[in-house]
């Protein structure tokens, strides 16, 4: 079987690659933990900020070493949806003491350093788990401007949102004097980001907590403004690779019943009748003429029509 697929042909995986990022306090945690099903793992000791109505139905692991990491990953991790990592420039510290022990890593560390980190976010994907990264904020310069970034080593930055599906930045803005927390898929002048599902470029997030600390409302802001509407978007897609199939299907049929001129001819004059999908019609035509070849039928552009070919004289 040839592993060169049409994009009609492609598994897509219904699973998301996400980093939120952000200053200190912006709830970041919290809306990592808003993702379906979350195991944390806690790199940083930093549960002991969530609010605990916000852990309920939430298991934890508190990271010690890198081998925890791979330990919990070799567990029945069937009871959870998501994997969260809080923080990632952490957990990049306990990989890089697991692949360097207590010396500073040199040039020569970081292909081994980063393929540890593809090691996890694959192991995840292959678990069919979604994985959420949470970031401190960090800036970068370019010219005048200041970006602001996630905070991670930039021997790393890079392997690690190439793996990403989307990258949002959280923050807190001033609307007509209301402060509103918001978070940014989009890449723009002033920040990184990442938007492959197709997500609005800014969301407002609902406050869901009362000034007393009391959950006011579910926290599900990641399952119903990423997962759902990524899933959405992929039974869409699904659902016209079935329909492009089966239209492929049809029309292989109908080229199987070609078997003279007076066939093909037919056949051409039909091709537009199908109800086309993307690409089907120079599918459809690439069939078409390597039956015609395979018959050993040529077209005459005098009669607009398919003959039998004459046999070349020697």
């Amino acid at each position: 079987m040839s592993l060169i697929k049409k994009p009609s042909e492609l598994v897509i995986p219904s699973t998301v690659k996400m980093m939120i990022y952000g200053q200190p306090g912006m709830g970041k945690s919290t809306l990592a933990l808003s993702a379906p099903k979350p195991l944390l793992l806690d790199f940083d000791n930093g549960v002991k900020r969530i609010n605990m109505s916000h852990l309920e139905g939430v298991d934890i692991v508190q990271i010690n070493t890198w081998q925890d990491v791979q330990q919990v990953l070799q567990e029945n991790l069937s009871a959870y949806e998501t994997i969260v990592i809080d923080t990632v420039g952490k957990m990049m510290d306990f990989i890089i003491s697991f692949k360097c022990g207590t010396r500073q890593p040199q040039i020569r560390d970081w292909g081994g350093i980063n393929q540890e980190f593809t090691w996890l976010t694959r192991t995840v994907s292959s678990l069919n788990k979604n994985v959420i990264f949470v970031a401190h904020r960090d800036t970068r310069k370019e010219g005048d401007d200041t970006v602001f970034i996630p905070a991670l080593r930039e021997k790393s930055y890079n392997a690690i949102v190439t793996e990403l599906d989307v990258l949002g930045y959280l923050e807190m803005k001033n609307e007509n004097g209301r402060q509103v927390r918001t978070i940014t898929f989009d890449p723009t002048s002033r920040n990184d980001g990442k938007n492959t599902c197709n997500l609005p470029g800014i969301i407002s997030i609902p406050t869901i907590i009362d000034a007393t600390g009391k959950a006011t409302a579910k926290n599900d802001f990641i399952l119903t403004n990423v997962i759902n509407p990524y899933i959405s978007m992929l039974s869409v897609k699904k659902a016209e690779t079935e329909k492009y199939n089966a239209l492929i299907a049809e029309i292989k049929d109908g080229i199987n019943q070609i078997t003279d001129a007076q066939s093909a001819q037919f056949f051409a004059e039909h091709i537009g009748d199908y109800k086309h999908v993307g690409s089907s019609l120079m599918k459809a035509r690439n069939l078409f003429s390597a039956k015609i070849k395979e018959l050993g039928l040529s077209y005459d552009k005098e009669t607009k029509t398919y003959v039998e070919s004459k046999p070349s004289l020697l």
